[in-house]
């Protein structure tokens, strides 16, 4: 029979199926620990014999007061700050948290009400949305997935976690791991692309950064792992949207990440605003707690979004708001952010049933504990002397490595790049001058750091050369009336940089665009210097992919810099000359029109594959098959020859997969050029026949490694039962590794030919 049969498949003992290396693992070690440090099953976490005691003396009023969640005076959604009702329920004892507080003397004075003037003096637990940096603005996360390199998250996370403990804030609303397939939502910005493999190793990265070893200390904070669920998907790239999916898709695309950050560790997740397949995610049982609290035994607790649970009555789920609370809470929102209806109404939903006081004291249970790990009760105050109060010098350092990692060299026709730091270059363009670098989420807190721009970072890059600037069009590429100043400075220079792109108000949340091109009259801009037919570069700023068609073949060269934060324009110049060489790729897929998305790597095969011979096969009439550039595209100033993967077995059998073998996998790499650089070492997989299409490629390891002119080395990888199995559309989780034939592939994007077979008898 051929190998490439429908494969069987393999069941574990008592008919179910096997949950991957991680699961079979599971089911032979002892229970993991949740996230209190208890294990399911054994005894109880250290703090749970002063909880009960402590919950003992709550009343209903006081219990139900933990599950809230007030604003400061920013807000981060409708209805403004909460300020005043803070206040008033610190001091009652009838409030768990407040967010978009910080300071060290400011959350020292309501935490002081909290602990001092109410009944039972528990402590508030602040949260701010650190996204991708406080004071020290790194890229946006979109931008550190591109360095295919954990550790860019893990420096964003550990400088943030410092900064923002010493200033009283104890909870970062991040890491984001929504993948998506969709450019045009804004918030694709704050996420790691589209691809569930590099968002899961990304998101665990953060999240241990964040919160170390021990929360108490106080440099770490505890993380959040949004949204939960399928955020990504929302239709048409609108935020807040609709999203209808399978289960097989929810899990083996959007649940990932989530479960990599609870293997991370991470003390609590955040619902999503969308719907899925027509049930708001607030009140989506089925992933809140069927999946997240009972299957994966998740110990902390489940936050709701900005007003997330008072919406369900708007997306016409909720009759009232009292209906809204007793949806939230019993399918699983144990703290509501901004909206009062659990606090409201849940006495009234205790008399009456609808809640119990079991699945209350389960909420409240799960809230202290995260404030007994982060060490509130001895410790409730930070030190108002030792507070950082801005960026410093390692910190900047930091975010200017980070952000060298993250730039993606899209094109380089003869050489362009790097740049000769002698002669005129000319500097032009919306952004050439601009502080708008530090992405979406750099927040209010980071406004008073002036970003470097590129212009002077090129200045003090090239103190020898003669720079000349000049803007061309504004941001919005209205103000035309410089274009050809601009041209002229480009005849006059030995080279043009043009810095173009989308201001930072363009991506982030509520900020989706119908068109991905450069706004206004930029592309006019670019037309206008590639006439004088004089050498330029491209830097594009962004938060999202954007479309090229009208300007790229015209271009010698292009690099992708993103939103790259506070050190944003030395890192660049620190590309354009050659002084870092640009190992980043692409962690999402660049269309050639909008009109083309979805457009994305991992894609299925469809039974009229792509075929430019044949009419009646899937393609646009009117557009070249395939992305602009393919997830996993980056260009270097040397080049790099990437072996065959050579496998350590060619067959093995499924049930020593089950019980945990793995297969490696070896990749030999070589730097054939002449300078020292970064290639990402890719390693895909392909299973061409199973019970449930799978996609065409999809990512199962990636390794980034630096190499000099002429030096090789052999990265290698582990390919266990977790890579090679699949979830199916039952919804009580069922995971399958079938026999048959696995492709294995290695290179430097999706696209690499080579490729050994993987056997499984």
């Amino acid at each position: 029979m051929n190998d490439v049969r429908r494969r069987t498949v393999l069941a574990a003992a008592g008919g179910t199926a096997v949950a991957g290396k991680a699961a079979a693992a599971r089911a032979q070690a002892p229970p993991a620990p949740s996230a209190d440090g208890s294990r399911p099953g054994r005894e109880p976490g250290p703090y749970e014999t002063r909880i009960q005691a402590l919950m003992a003396r709550m009343s209903v009023d006081e219990k139900l007061g933990q599950l809230q969640q007030f604003a400061w005076t920013g807000a981060t959604g409708p209805g403004g700050g909460q300020t005043a009702a803070a206040e008033k329920a610190a001091r009652r004892g009838m409030l768990g948290s407040v967010l978009n507080i910080y300071g060290a003397r400011t959350t020292n004075t309501l935490q002081r009400m909290a602990v001092e003037e109410s009944r039972l003096g528990i402590p508030l637990v602040f949260g701010l949305d650190v996204i991708h940096g406080m004071w020290t603005t790194f890229p946006i996360p979109l931008a550190q997935a591109a360095a295919f390199d954990p550790a860019v998250a893990e420096w964003d996370a550990e400088v943030s976690a410092r900064e923002a403990r010493s200033n009283g804030v104890h909870w970062a609303f991040s890491p984001m791991m929504d993948v998506s397939h969709e450019p045009r939502w804004g918030r694709i910005a704050e996420g790691d692309g589209e691809d569930p493999y590099l968002a899961a190793r990304l998101a665990a990265a953060k999240i241990r950064a964040y919160q170390g070893d021990d929360l108490r200390s106080r440099r770490h904070l505890a993380a959040c792992a949004k949204h939960m669920i399928a955020y990504g998907g929302v239709e048409g790239g609108r935020d807040y949207n609709t999203v209808d999916v399978s289960e097989a898709r929810l899990r083996n695309f959007y649940l990932p990440p989530f479960r990599a950050a609870l293997d991370a560790g991470v003390a609590t997740v955040m619902a999503s605003f969308n719907t899925v397949s027509g049930v708001p995610a607030h009140g989506y049982r089925h992933a809140l707690t069927e999946i997240l609290k009972e299957e994966w035994d998740f110990g902390g607790f489940v936050v709701s979004d900005y007003n997330g649970v008072q919406e369900m009555i708007v997306h016409g789920y909720a009759a009232d708001r009292s209906d809204a609370a007793r949806l939230a809470f019993n399918a699983g929102i144990d703290m509501e952010m901004a909206s009062t209806t659990i606090n409201e109404y849940g006495k009234r939903l205790l008399r009456r049933g609808e809640i119990t006081a079991e699945r209350l004291d389960d909420a409240v249970a799960r809230i202290l504990r995260l404030k007994f790990r982060l060490g509130l009760f001895e410790h409730p105050y930070v030190d108002e002397d030792t507070a950082i109060t801005g960026p410093t010098k390692a910190s900047r350092a930091a975010a200017r490595a980070a952000a060298g990692r993250t730039m993606v060299l899209l094109k380089n026709e003869r050489s362009t790049l790097p740049l000769d730091r002698s002669g005129a270059i000319a500097v032009v363009g919306p952004f050439a001058d601009s502080t708008d670098l530090r992405g979406s989420w750099a927040g209010p807190w980071a406004e008073r750091f002036r970003p470097v721009t590129v212009l002077d970072a090129v200045r003090d890059a090239a103190p020898k050369a003669r720079i000349s600037h000049v803007e061309g069009v504004d941001a919005s590429g209205r103000n035309t009336r410089g274009i050809a100043r601009a041209a002229s400075a480009a005849r006059a220079a030995d080279v043009t940089v043009v810095v173009v792109g989308e201001a930072a108000t363009l991506s982030g949340e509520a900020s989706v665009r119908s068109d991905l091109g450069l706004p206004g009259h930029q592309e006019r801009l670019i037309s206008a210097i590639a006439d004088t037919r004089a050498p330029f570069v491209v830097v594009l700023l962004s938060g999202r992919p954007l479309t090229m068609e009208g300007w790229l073949d015209r271009t010698p060269a292009v690099l992708q810099a993103w939103h790259p934060g506070l050190e944003g324009g030395n890192a660049i110049a620190d590309v354009l000359f050659g002084t870092v060489n640009p190992g980043g790729k692409l962690p999402v897929t660049f269309p050639r029109t909008v009109g083309q998305i979805p457009v994305y790597y991992n894609h299925e095969n469809t039974g009229r594959p792509y075929d430019r011979a044949n009419h009646y096969t899937s393609k646009y009439l009117d557009l070249a098959h395939g992305p602009q550039f393919p997830f996993g595209h980056g260009l270097s100033y040397t080049t790099f020859d990437i072996g065959e993967p050579r496998l350590s077995v060619s067959r093995i059998r499924a049930e020593a997969l089950r019980k945990g073998d793995t297969v490696e996998v070896a990749v030999a790499v070589r730097n054939t050029g002449r300078r020292t650089g970064d290639e990402v070492v890719q390693l895909y997989i392909r299973d061409p026949v199973a019970s449930i299409v799978q996609p065409v490629r999809r990512l199962s390891g990636f390794r980034r490694v630096s190499l000099g002119p002429g030096k090789a080395t052999t990265v290698r990888f582990r390919l266990s039962a977790e890579e090679l199995g699949f979830w199916t559309q039952d919804p009580h989780g069922r995971f399958l590794l079938q026999k048959g034939e696995i492709r294995v592939f290695a290179g430097n994007s999706p696209l690499a030919g080579r490729g050994r077979t993987l056997t499984i008898t």
